[in-house]
């Protein structure tokens, strides 16, 4: 909590970008969480796309968060203007490693994207030449050491560097693993609880052995203290995905942590060339757009949004329950969407509707009211909801459940 004090001593005093714009970004008030006013073409409704209430979360499938009036300004102000790509690169980050109290950052092309070139930037320091041969590591480190329980689909960004995933389970596990061909320790803190190494162990493991630790926090915002919690703790690179909880742009994500791996993983990213990343490019506008949203973030009453999310949960899940033979979980899960979420589940034998088909007609009803869950329960969290859409879910799940 000491850093994000320091921090918002520092927003204080730094020309926000936003304020640039004429904007006049201010402490964000969670009542005013609306996105630019509808252009004047409804481009969803001519494509044949539908909308939706987003009970659900952050999702890619279901395009993230929705950025604030104050982010799509930013990214419409980026369209004006040539800049020097690497310029703007390097100023932001600068600005953005002020603002979390790190030795460095930059805007990524999400978490996943932060991931390759933050492991490329390991493999291959300052060295072109090497930049250039990825994905083919002869001759280069190319293991990266991980978890079991950790190494789920996204460590495919690891893999594509041209590395391999080297699963461990213990700490004797982990040091037996190491050897010449060792690049990284891999951390995904989704699993924290999975796995048998915890975190401070696994970067005193990686001081230990002279091996770089890098942390995937992709979904771990909020709580905000995590923006400096991990590269207080050691991590070496910290990953987060910037279309997340910070409500920036959905192809955004930012690297934290030491100067030189983010440095060496620049080379790896647009306008160069001849690299893994160049497809990964993170144009001016998102880079600005991810700054303004990060700023927003830092400076919003986080203490008032978790109210305002208790009571909009609260308000859904007593309208679920009064219907007779309904049960529901408030929770809040411990690592990654650390929000307030709504378990609803029911005996099928006296509500006569499946969970798939709940969520069916919520999803084809009007509007529409997109959820998760399984064959259990039906999930629903509301910090992707305009305040007021929570009473909409609330007599829409009332209604599909009494009407069973």
């Amino acid at each position: 909590m000491s850093s994000r004090r320091k921090v918002l001593k520092t927003l204080s005093a730094l020309p926000l970008v936003g304020g640039m714009l004429g904007t006049g970004i201010v402490s964000a008030n969670v009542l005013e969480r609306t996105v630019a006013p509808p252009l004047a073409r409804d481009f969803f409704k001519e494509l044949g796309v539908r909308t939706f209430i987003n009970a659900a979360g952050t999702y890619t499938s279901m395009t993230g968060s929705l950025m604030q009036k104050e982010v799509v300004e930013a990214i419409k102000y980026g369209a004006t203007e040539y800049v020097n790509l690497d310029q703007l690169h390097d100023k932001v980050g600068e600005r953005i490693a002020t603002l979390l109290d790190c030795e460095y950052a930059t805007v990524s092309s999400g978490a996943f994207g932060a991931m390759t070139i933050g492991l490329a930037g390991v493999i291959c320091g300052m060295d072109n030449k090497k930049v250039a041969q990825l994905p083919d590591t002869t001759g280069l480190k190319n293991e990266v050491i991980v978890q079991k329980a950790h190494d789920i689909g996204y460590t495919h960004a690891l893999i594509n560097t041209g590395s391999k995933i080297v699963q461990v389970e213990t700490t004797k596990d982990l040091e037996k693993a190491i050897n010449k061909n060792t690049a990284m320790l891999w951390f995904l803190n989704a699993n924290t609880d999975d796995g048998q190494i915890k975190r401070e162990e696994f970067v005193a493991l990686g001081k230990k052995h002279n091996i770089p630790t890098f942390i995937d926090c992709a979904a771990d915002v909020p709580p905000v203290e995590n923006l400096f919690k991990f590269t207080k703790m050691g991590f070496d690179l910290v990953a987060f995905s910037g279309g997340k909880g910070i409500r920036g742009p959905q192809s955004a994500g930012l690297l934290l942590g030491k100067r030189k791996y983010i440095e060496a993983a620049r080379l790896h990213t647009p306008p160069r060339g001849t690299t893994i990343a160049r497809g990964m490019k993170v144009n001016k506008e998102e880079v600005l757009g991810m700054l303004v949203a990060l700023e927003l973030y830092l400076a919003r009453d986080h203490k008032e949004e978790w109210a305002l999310w208790e009571n909009q949960i609260k308000l859904i899940s007593d309208s679920a329950a009064s219907v007779k033979g309904v049960e529901t979980v408030i929770h809040v899960p411990p690592h990654a969407n650390h929000v307030p979420s709504l378990k609803i589940m029911w005996d099928e034998n006296v509500v006569k509707i499946t969970k798939d088909e709940m969520r069916k007609q919520l999803r084809d009803g009007h509007p529409s009211i997109e959820t998760v869950g399984n064959e259990e329960m039906v999930g629903i969290t509301t910090w992707m909801m305009a305040p007021g859409q929570e009473r909409i879910v609330a007599n829409r799940v009332k209604e599909i459940l009494s009407n069973a």
